[in-house]
């Protein structure tokens, strides 16, 4: 016969089954055909922009972002302020990045530090971090992850983190949650194809980086964004139903300790193109994201149109990766009833 303790605990799991059942389930009919969910390109112009723009972060106050830029050559982590009509100003390069290949910054939730990754070497030297992952090796363009503490209104020296979690030479796509720990994808020793892992931060060092159970090796899975209460992450992946294209966003819940099973953001937020690099923003439910799609064109165009689209393509719409936003309060809203009417049902 089973005891009062036992009795509970089995109730307690089979409770949690059925929130993160329902979780599912909320996610696979969520409005991911609902237009009014569509993306909206980010500040087009100034932060999006003809070069390769990825993996937006904020202060706190929603009041400055950091960004990565690239051309393929040159990458670095850029800085803008929000200025008082709403927009942005010209991006400049943040004051620790420009030497190195610099990338994926993101700011703890309180704002006080950020981590980046970068292919800066870990000995003072002059020779970039090489790479190697999908059995290829990358001269050059490997990464560890490096940690920046803010000092007033200066940022300090960076500080390359511990070996746990930068064991190996290509970690990449930080996220910082509320107790410090520390989501990351780095290489799989297995097959070498990128995957999520979370770092413990104890006493103030992180523990060895433990690979997430959804994040499993028939598929590349990438770009950790998590709340920072740890209850949802969304991320990049090339599993189904991504089918022949790169990578498309997921996103997956978690419950008493325990991550559910991704699901598809749908082919709203999704798109024929690539979406890489997800980030949420200040307020937890707007998420940012990279995309290299462009507008369409409805032919038979009016020359009005067609001034439009070229207009846009020397601005920022030319098939390379630009920012794009959208509110994942729908999803979140339809995730936490579903969760409410599983703890009341019987």
């Amino acid at each position: 016969m089973k005891g009062p303790f036992q009795t509970f605990v089995a109730g307690t799991r089979l409770l949690s089954l059925a929130i993160l059942a329902t979780l599912h389930a909320a996610a696979q009919t969520s409005p991911t055909t609902d237009q009014s969910a569509a993306p909206v390109i980010f500040a087009p112009g100034v932060i999006s922009s003809p070069a390769d723009d990825t993996a937006p972060t904020f202060t706190p106050d929603g009041q400055t972002i950091y960004f990565a830029r690239s051309n393929g050559a040159a990458v670095a982590v850029m800085e803008s302020q929000r200025k008082k009509d709403g927009g942005w100003t010209p991006p400049k390069i943040a004051p620790f990045s420009g030497r190195w290949h610099d990338l994926e910054a993101v700011l703890s939730p309180d704002g006080k530090f950020m981590i980046f990754a970068s292919n800066r070497p870990d000995n003072g030297g002059d020779k970039a971090l090489d790479g190697a992952w999908g059995g290829k090796n990358y001269p050059g363009h490997g990464g560890n992850l490096w940690r920046v503490e803010r000092q007033g209104q200066a940022w300090g020296a960076p500080v390359r983190l511990a070996a746990t979690v930068n064991s190996s030479n290509s970690v990449f796509s930080p996220s910082i949650v509320r107790d410090g720990s520390l989501y990351l994808m780095k290489a799989s020793p297995e097959t070498g194809h990128f995957q999520i892992y979370r770092s413990q931060l104890v006493n103030g060092a992180y523990q060895p980086a433990e690979r997430l159970p959804f994040s499993k090796e028939d598929s590349n899975n990438v770009d950790p964004t998590v709340a920072p209460d740890e209850s949802f992450m969304v991320f990049a992946s090339s599993r189904p139903p991504t089918a022949d294209k790169d990578l498309d966003l997921f996103i997956v819940f978690r419950q008493n300790g325990q991550w559910g099973e991704p699901v598809h953001l749908g082919p709203v937020v999704n798109s024929p193109s690539q979406e890489i690099e997800p980030r949420l923003g200040p307020d937890g439910h707007r998420l940012y994201f990279s995309s290299n799609r462009i507008v369409p064109v409805t032919l038979p165009a009016s020359t009005a149109d067609t001034e439009r689209a070229l207009q846009r393509m020397v601005e920022w719409d030319n098939g390379r990766m630009n920012l794009w936003s959208v509110d994942l309060a729908p999803w979140l809203k339809k995730a936490v009833g579903s969760q409410q009417s599983a703890v009341n049902s019987p």
